[in-house]
């Protein structure tokens, strides 16, 4: 198989059926028809009304649960609505929005945070897997934090009462009031140097939801609150690299309702700072090695050459991707720049912009992976930005687990029609960010600018 040979990674049969391998990845796919006709849309079964004490306390990560999670890193609030800042260290972070770091307890009641950046509760890499297997000790401004939220009573509180829980969900007969002061440190030191945060939006049901059914996913954000919500997740990215010098790679990633591996239906964004770069990172890296190209030519270019294309702007392109488990829309960052933390403003604003236009157009009841791909920290090969969205719509079974091939319902080609239209409604309508869309998009082959 050649990297030039379309016809080892795409072939449509003359009754209907396209056989994919994915480029990049190596995974096969087919299409098969007369299983495509589902609808993309899982409404919410049996919805019911909700109360005003829904709107803000229905899980863990709404806002007035806070001091049910770990002690929080950072928080955006608006500084259109917000005008105490609290006692945190607070500096702009973008237009319309400040970041205030390291609150105290008793402070996070005294403005609405737009989005939250808090601690995992159950590490994938665990504070103790750094400590010991790479001898990492808590960076000195994270120890300073932690001395100065156990000294005050209601941060102590606080943490003993989330330590406490999750002694509790791990079965162990402990109390966090009976630890000594190291142990109590020693416990609570993932809340103030742990790998594996989250992003956590402020709302659980959108602000015109009337029943369970209405809730606030990528899509309802606003285009500022989504290019609020994506800078939060890059700079988390840089932080975690930053206090962690044996991370290796930050994978970023979103799941969006159960279906697709949330444990709450409230978004939110995961970042993981692991030691290796990947069984994914490895598998292109050895694709492409002898072969850059294969970036432009298996992603845009593909694209442009099969009608794909959904939306563009000057920074970035979406498109519907084939080779995947599940239908799935790319997005990619044309910038020069392939880490997003080292993008200017517009360039990460320009992905931002995008992929919620996607997330609109797919719809907020349909469950969904999002997942982050970029070039990692020490390796030298360009490897463009880029977001796959991937529509959880049907459920791997037995015929994939026997043979590795695995039955995409939906063609590239009906998700591109599926979707288009809606994103036409949603600019009419007035939401989306300036973007072409479809046949307005005219682009260029070769348009990846960090593989050129």
């Amino acid at each position: 198989m050649t990297a030039r040979d379309e016809h080892s990674y795409y072939r449509e049969l003359k009754d209907g059926t396209i056989k994919q391998v994915n480029p990049f990845t190596g995974v096969q796919v087919w299409t098969v028809p007369g299983r495509g006709s589902r609808p993309l849309n899982r409404p919410i079964p049996n919805p019911r009304p909700i109360t005003d004490a829904d709107r803000v306390a229905t899980c863990a990560f709404c806002q007035n649960r806070t001091l049910e999670t770990p002690p929080e890193k950072s928080r955006l609030i608006s500084t259109l609505s917000d005008g105490a800042y609290g006692a945190g260290d607070s500096s702009e972070i973008m237009r319309g929005y400040r970041v205030l770091r390291h609150l105290p307890a008793g402070e996070v009641g005294s403005t609405t945070a737009e989005f939250r950046r808090i601690p995992n509760l159950f590490e994938i890499l665990s504070w103790e897997y750094w400590h010991e297997n790479h001898g990492l000790e808590l960076p000195s401004e994270a120890r300073q934090w932690q001395e100065e939220y156990l000294s005050d009573p209601t941060g102590l509180a606080h943490v003993q009462r989330v330590l406490d829980a999750k002694f509790a969900a791990q079965g162990l007969d402990l109390r966090a009031a009976r630890l000594s002061p190291d142990q109590l440190r020693s416990e609570s030191a993932a809340f103030f140097a742990g790998g594996h945060d989250v992003v956590v939006a402020r709302r659980h049901y959108t602000d015109d939801a009337t029943t369970t059914a209405g809730l606030a996913g990528s899509g309802t954000l606003s285009p500022l609150e989504h290019r609020a919500f994506t800078a939060a997740t890059v700079s988390t990215i840089a932080d975690l690299y930053a206090s962690n010098p044996e991370a290796r790679y930050v994978v970023a990633f979103q799941n969006w309702l159960k279906p697709a591996g949330a444990s709450f239906d409230h978004l939110h964004k995961q970042l993981v700072a692991i030691d290796e770069i990947g069984h994914s990172n490895d598998e292109v890296l050895s694709r492409v090695a002898a072969d850059p190209a294969m970036f432009n030519q298996w992603g845009p270019d593909f694209a442009i050459d099969h009608n794909l294309v959904l939306a563009a702007n000057d920074h970035a392109v979406a498109f519907v991707g084939f080779g995947h488990r599940y239908p799935t829309v790319e997005v990619w960052s044309t910038s020069a720049r392939d880490q997003p933390w080292k993008m200017t403003t517009e360039e990460v604003d320009a992905v931002s912009d995008l992929l919620h236009a996607i997330h609109l157009s797919v719809g907020a009841d349909v469950p969904s992976n999002e997942e982050w791909h970029y070039r990692p920290v020490g390796v030298e090969m360009p490897m463009p930005w880029r977001i796959l969205l991937k529509l959880r719509v049907s459920t791997l079974a037995g015929f994939e687990g026997s043979t590795k091939v695995y039955v995409n319902t939906i063609s590239p080609a009906s998700l591109a029609a599926r979707l288009l239209p809606r994103l036409l409604d949603a600019r009419m309508a007035g939401k989306l960010a300036e973007m072409r869309i479809g046949a307005e998009c005219d682009l260029p082959r070769g348009v990846l600018a960090s593989v050129n």
